[in-house]
């Protein structure tokens, strides 16, 4: 990648700030951002994740990409109209123990496709919610490292997952096309994608196994 991405964060929690710090290690210029006012986040900000612009919600337009990361039972007070029209990278997971049962992520359907059906014209791609926040920032290796950890993507918009692929190169990983946003199922919680760590050839293969379990999920990854 040449010229760093402006990253949008939602959320200035364990995930966000993990992810924040990595970006701008993988140089990139990042604005922060939550439900509170700038001013209020902003002291938190300077010293948490160095070099990141604590902004107001509405200041994260025009970032090349946004990341949502709160937590998915928060999922209703995401300001969509902030995010219309832009990539938006979802690092929700449902913890029905923790976010109690919510009757919209109990059925057959992604949990990305009923947030991408909240948010409306946003370009979704799920990825980043199957490393811990810890391990994102010390399991990164440079591209070509045998030991590379692989993260899984899926979403709808093939420029959209591009840009996702880039980024996610730039902060140490190799990024693997699980397919459309409806294939996000095969890294959500409780999966052995999610729970385990895995390399470019194991991502690819347990993603065989699970298209080759569901054979109505096409994959993109191959």
């Amino acid at each position: 990648m040449g010229e760093g991405l402006s990253i949008g964060i939602l959320g200035a929690g364990r995930v966000g700030t993990a992810v924040a710090r990595q970006a701008i290690r993988g140089g990139h210029s990042v604005r922060i951002a939550t439900s509170k006012p700038a001013d209020e986040i902003r002291l938190l900000t300077e010293v948490i994740v160095p070099g990141a612009q604590a902004v107001d919600r509405e200041a994260l337009r025009g970032s090349d990409i946004i990341v949502a990361a709160v937590p998915l039972h928060k999922y209703r007070s995401i300001a969509a109209d902030v995010l219309q029209g832009h990539i938006v990278i979802d690092t929700m997971n449902y913890w029905a123990p923790v976010d109690g049962v919510m009757d919209e992520f109990e059925g057959e359907t992604s949990t990305s496709e009923v947030i991408a059906e909240f948010l409306g014209d946003v370009r979704l791609v799920k990825t980043l919610n199957h490393i811990g926040y810890g391990d994102l920032e010390v399991d990164s290796h440079a591209a070509g490292d045998p030991n590379r950890r692989a993260l899984a993507l899926a979403g709808d918009d093939h420029q959209a997952k591009s840009l996702v692929t880039e980024f996610i190169d730039s902060l140490g990983y190799d990024a693997i096309d699980a397919g459309p946003l409806a294939a996000g199922r095969a890294f959500e919680n409780g999966t052995e994608i999610f729970n385990g760590r895995h390399t470019q050839d194991q991502m690819a293969a347990l993603l065989d196994r699970r298209v080759s379990a569901t054979p109505e999920a096409s994959l993109d990854h191959r």
